[in-house]
């Protein structure tokens, strides 16, 4: 998405409260329990969105790829990510937790790590028991809603703030299938600059803890770079877009009418409008990370 040597222009976007520790404690004590891990990614960043943490976490555990709100990114992207998945060999399906497409494709990759499993517990001499999985994934990614769906039920806290998720809980989401459901954990550093950038623009982390009029700026002009029509169409925009970015925040300003007294633009109010229209999905599918042409590492980023 930057360019290489602007990354170090980028501003540094950290957040790592208290309870993330808490959570990951949570998650490591708790792991013995569960047959298989589902690591819940956001299908625009796949990349910035995969904790780096998760593998030394998982271990050996069985681990399933689901990328959520497939239905905000671009879907030929989308496919290169489930490809990229597939081509080593970590099963992985596309979903959106608000339908629920993709959910009953979710729940057979679960029931199919699991079954090696639980199949050995009864060669044991074990009681049969349900398959039991763990969705880990970072705050405000859409795990609550996914296992309300999967529950059929609001069996889970759900909330547009990042982090809602507090306390351990088993829940059952299909006949053969509990859920251990645990809270969205971060990372305590992101050493990529552009990885807190994309995270800060999904919304993964609190709005409170950045510079929101730079991380503004810096979406409006990665839209403008990369998807200008986009623009155009979302502000009913005939000429050609300004090339700054503080133009084209007061252009968005006038066509939405954030006029405060003297007719000066509320440029606040713009900030928001970009930042929460783009996290609906306002500008189209847009996805803003590419699969690695090479082996994964420690995370996805390649």
């Amino acid at each position: 998405m930057m360019e290489n040597d602007r990354k170090n222009d980028l501003p540094i976007i950290q957040w790592y409260p208290g309870h993330m520790k808490k959570a990951r404690e949570l998650v490591e004590a708790n792991l013995k329990l569960v047959d298989v891990v589902v690591e819940l990614l956001d299908a625009r960043i796949p990349a910035a969105s995969a904790n780096p943490m998760l593998r030394e976490i998982v271990a050996d555990k069985p681990r399933i790829v689901a990328l959520n709100k497939r239905d905000l990114a671009d879907e030929k992207m989308t496919k290169r990510w489930l490809d990229y998945f597939c081509a080593h060999e970590l099963p992985a399906v596309a979903l959106d937790s608000v339908t629920g497409k993709g959910t009953r494709e979710l729940l057979a990759l679960i029931e199919k790590a699991a079954r090696y499993r639980t199949e050995r517990l009864v060669a044991k001499g074990v009681a049969a028991r349900k398959a039991r999985v763990m969705i880990l994934g970072i705050p405000n990614v859409g795990k609550s809603s996914l296992i309300n769906r999967l529950a059929g039920a609001a069996k889970a806290k759900t909330a547009d703030k990042p982090g809602v998720t507090r306390a351990k809980q088993w829940i059952r989401i299909g006949a053969d299938v509990d859920l251990l459901d645990t809270p969205g954990i971060l990372w305590p550093k992101f050493e990529d600059r552009e990885v807190g950038l994309k995270l800060a623009f999904t919304g993964a982390v609190n709005d409170e803890i950045y510079d929101m009029e730079n991380v503004a700026h810096l979406l409006l002009m990665a839209l403008r770079r990369d998807h200008p029509e986009r623009l155009q169409e979302r502000f009913k925009c005939k000429d050609a877009l300004p090339e700054a970015a503080e133009e084209l925040m007061e252009m968005i300003g006038r066509k939405r009418g954030c006029l405060l007294k003297g007719g000066r633009i509320d440029l606040e109010k713009v900030q928001h409008i970009l930042l929460s229209e783009f996290r609906m999905g306002k500008f189209g599918k847009i996805s803003l990370d590419a699969p690695p042409l090479d082996v994964p590492n420690e995370a996805y980023g390649g």
